[in-house]
């Protein structure tokens, strides 16, 4: 490791040797904004934190900001970039060890910085959320004078977490996870930059995607791993950082697949028989391979709402709202935690009794409907205004009448026995039916229902 962790931030000189270096995700932070990556929506110009990061003016001034993202999406290198605009001053505090008796130290010396000197102060409050109430309080008259620009920084919603007199005083940012090739310009910049590993090792592509597979969006956790995994590298004299060193510094073997290609709908096909099969730990196995390699958790559980119904069926009506549910648990609390939603909808799949009849069932109706057995709808069905009056007044003698609509409910077992297919499919339909209950599950509790049905609408036709 001779030269690779050596350098200081800047070029290297003749004077006493440097401190011990930070990290790199810290030496790696973005000095402008042209080195941000990610987050264009809220850097757009004209944006309300493009312009405080810009020390733009207004009659209003400079608001206070309210940073909400996961971890490592920059929070902390905006509320620095917002610092060194306008040359203001800059003071940290994080809400783990801060009480209200710092804040205040901070108000005062705010207050002194900007009437001796003209500048503000920018105070950044990483996980605001810590505060508590009585905490927060203790910012509002400062936010308030503008004696300082607060940008506080916080991975829990601001809408339960921050008091709402702070919020409404505030711009509230919302930063996403990084994209993938963001993150891998991220790791490549950092390969040859001179406050990174200044091109003493390269970097192997499979490596690569497999640091930003693991990243999940996040920079820091990317730029940490890279640093680990170089120092693999350095300590085995190699001059590039490959898969097996990745694997090594951050004790994580990579997943082979492919979010594009064969992998992915290897994979994918697999989870989906396995659950299809009845086989649980199959499936959840299945399902820890594409969450681990990254895969959008969005994408599983709308293939597990697709099972639901296509194999699991009226096997288990309940599957289904298990499963839509899951699908909207995930959208709304994301990744680590969706594991969990996940994997409880792909353990009731898999474990429910399995039918495809309505699957083929109405397969077998769209092949009729391609193949021309259509025709006009039988006129007592048309559309005509119908009100049970009429009905009962066109005749209802068991829906024996042609002409009138026998009204179901006037019947006595609330099923009108009448021509409801078109006359292409009426005869047909006399010994076939698209929908053939399973003896599995609750599918077989329906079986009794199904044939009695079939009795009266099939068995009294004209």
């Amino acid at each position: 490791m001779s030269d690779l962790f050596s350098a200081a931030d800047g070029p290297a000189s003749d004077g006493p040797t440097p401190a011990p270096l930070q990290p790199l995700a810290a030496r790696m932070r973005p000095r402008s904004l042209g080195e941000v990556r990610g987050q264009e929506e809220i850097l757009r110009p004209g944006s309300p934190l493009r312009r405080l990061i810009e020390g733009a003016g207004g009659v209003a001034g400079p608001l206070s900001a309210i940073l909400w993202g996961p971890p490592g999406t920059g929070k902390t290198t905006l509320a620095h970039l917002v610092a060194g605009a306008a040359d203001r001053d800059f003071v940290e505090l994080s809400a783990v060890t801060a009480g209200v008796k710092d804040v205040r130290a901070v108000m005062d010396a705010a207050i002194r910085t900007r009437s001796m000197y003209g500048r503000q102060t920018v105070l950044f409050l990483d996980e605001i959320h810590r505060f508590t109430k009585a905490q927060q309080d203790a910012l509002l008259p400062g936010v308030e004078d503008r004696l300082v620009i607060l940008v506080a920084a916080t991975t829990e919603n601001p809408s339960f977490s921050v008091i709402a007199p702070l919020l409404s005083r505030s711009v509230l940012v919302t930063l996403e996870p990084l994209g993938d090739d963001d993150v891998a310009a991220l790791l490549d910049a950092a390969v040859s930059d001179e406050r990174g590993l200044r091109g003493a090792v390269a970097l192997a592509d499979d490596a690569r995607d497999h640091l930003v597979a693991i990243a999940g969006g996040d920079a820091r956790r990317a730029l940490t791993s890279l640093e680990a995994a170089a120092g693999v590298a350095t300590d085995a004299g190699a001059d590039a950082i490959s898969l097996a060193h990745v694997e090594q510094a951050v004790a994580r073997a990579a997943v082979r697949y492919d979010r594009t290609g064969d992998q992915h709908y290897d994979v994918a096909s697999a989870f989906i028989k396995s659950m299809r099969g009845s086989d649980v730990d199959a499936a959840l196995h299945y399902l820890a391979r594409q969450l681990e390699a990254g895969e959008d958790p969005r994408f599983i559980a709308r293939r597990i709402v697709i099972a639901a119904s296509e194999d699991v069926g009226m096997g288990d009506p309940t599957a289904l709202q298990t499963a839509v549910a899951a699908m909207h648990a995930v959208a709304q609390i994301g990744m680590p935690e969706a594991r969990i939603v996940l994997a409880q909808a792909v353990v009731h799949l898999a474990l429910a009794p399995k039918s495809n009849a309505a699957y083929v069932g109405i397969n077998e109706a769209i092949a009729d409907v391609r193949a021309g057995l259509a025709g006009p709808v039988p006129p007592h069905l048309r559309g005509s205004g119908y009100t049970p009056a009429a009905s009962r007044a066109a005749g209802s003698s068991g829906g024996q009448q042609r002409g009138g609509y026998a009204y179901a409910h006037d019947e006595p077992e609330g099923v009108a026995a009448q021509q409801y297919l078109p006359d292409a499919l009426d005869a047909r339909m006399a010994d076939h039916s698209y929908y053939r209950p399973t003896d599995r599950g609750f599918e077989a509790r329906l079986q009794e229902r199904w044939t009695w049905l079939r009795g009266i609408l099939r068995g009294t036709r004209r």
